[in-house]
């Protein structure tokens, strides 16, 4: 058989890049929470007892986003001067302004809207930028994500429980999962390596860390059967992590857009999704094309679906929609290309309506993933259009 080893990381809460994605997406959500067209890209930095929000907002109501952005660092865990970073204290600057009205024509007034033939609804809004995006579904999970980024975003999410639930009152905030997978002949068969950093108190040995982290995280996670005498696993490998958080490294929001996704099991455009209006199709097209992608792979239709649009800026209709099963499709790629174009409407403006995205869901995406995210709801993670791809494509 052909054997091969994939690696996914996942991070916590309290990365501080996951601190300015969950700061920027907080905003996000204020914001549209009182105006829902309002029009957001809201970036953040995070240092030493610094934190800026910068980026371009246009919108007709006001939100105190100090008071925000104090909120969820507290929140995280980021409350006082001992685990190295006190949002009650820390400095909270912003550096705001309106959207381009370059930018704002093209998305307020598509080209579809301005031609001779009569337009529907869906035709009023065009991209917010041209560029890639994709989504992707297999079927190793049962939220049918790549394996490896689904221990490791189970490893995070659990590492902040432990935490916050005062099983392991010695961690802090910061930490980072890693899982590697061997794979025969496609499939995964076993787990070859297991990698936890996190941040801890000062007075806690190497040694309980391991110990706990060990017995009271990878193994009630990691399914037994994927363990054995051969996997490799490593806690705290460089003997101590104390300073961590924007004390430890600076922070900026969309800077773990693969820990966002697929853990690189897939395809990226590049465009990351804190802090961006759904009329941002780096955001609201790749939920789609994951919508797509799980439905492709819940019908039977393939074991493994990649699904790539494609947008110009100021433009409704994607320029492409592409297939990919990577061999493992019923029919073929181009058929199935054809039916994801039937059944999903890919216009920003049907986006944003389909997957109900003017309403305040983003902060509780802003870490452990986007995707997957079946524990949350979202419309994305729906496998309703089964029915209509078999019939499609029949």
């Amino acid at each position: 058989m052909a054997k091969h080893f994939f690696t996914s990381e996942s991070v916590t809460e309290g990365h501080p890049d996951k601190v300015c994605d969950q700061i920027s997406d907080a905003v996000l959500d204020a914001i549209i929470e009182q105006d829902a067209e309002a029009h957001v890209a809201c970036e953040t930095i995070a240092t030493t007892g610094m934190v800026l929000v910068m980026g371009e907002i246009s919108t007709s109501c006001y939100v105190d986003i100090p008071r925000i952005a104090r909120e969820v660092i507290c929140d995280i865990g980021y409350d006082s001067a001992a685990v190295g970073f006190n949002g009650n204290t820390c400095a909270v600057l912003t550096v705001l302004d309106e959207q381009s009205p370059d930018i704002a024509m093209g998305v307020n007034d598509a080209m579809e809207s301005r031609g001779t033939v009569k337009a529907d609804t869906y035709d009023q809004i065009g991209a917010g930028d041209q560029g890639l995006m994709f989504g992707y579904a297999c079927d190793e999970t049962p939220e049918k994500m790549p394996l490896p980024i689904s221990l490791a975003h189970h490893l995070a999410k659990e590492l902040t429980a432990l935490r916050k639930n005062g099983v392991l009152p010695y961690l802090r905030p910061d930490g980072k999962t890693q899982v590697t997978v061997e794979y025969n002949d496609e499939k995964p068969v076993r787990v070859e390596a297991v990698v936890v950093s996190t941040q801890h108190d000062e007075d806690v040995s190497l040694e309980t860390i391991r110990k706990d982290i060990i017995e009271k995280l990878i193994r009630p996670i990691v399914p037994a059967s994927l363990l054995d005498d051969n996997t490799r696993i490593f806690v705290n490998p460089t003997g101590r992590f104390v300073v961590g958080g924007p004390q430890g490294d600076s922070g900026l929001t969309g800077r773990k857009i693969i820990v966002d996704t697929y853990g690189g099991y897939a395809c990226h455009g590049g465009g990351a999704f804190s802090g961006k209006d759904p009329t941002k199709v780096d955001r609201s097209a790749s939920y789609m094309a994951r919508y797509a992608a799980k439905n492709v792979v819940a019908a039977g239709l393939a074991s493994r679906c990649e699904v790539q649009l494609a947008y110009a800026i100021g433009v409704a209709n994607p320029v492409s929609v592409r297939v990919d099963t990577h061999g493992t499709g019923t029919v073929s790629d181009e058929v199935l290309a054809a039916a994801v174009s039937k059944v999903f409407d890919f216009r920003p403006a049907a986006i944003i309506d389909i997957l109900q995205l003017r309403r305040p869901i983003y902060r509780q995406l802003a870490a452990y993933g986007h995707l997957g995210r079946e524990d949350l709801g979202v419309v994305w993670e729906k496998t309703d259009r089964v029915d209509a791809l078999l019939k499609a494509v029949r």
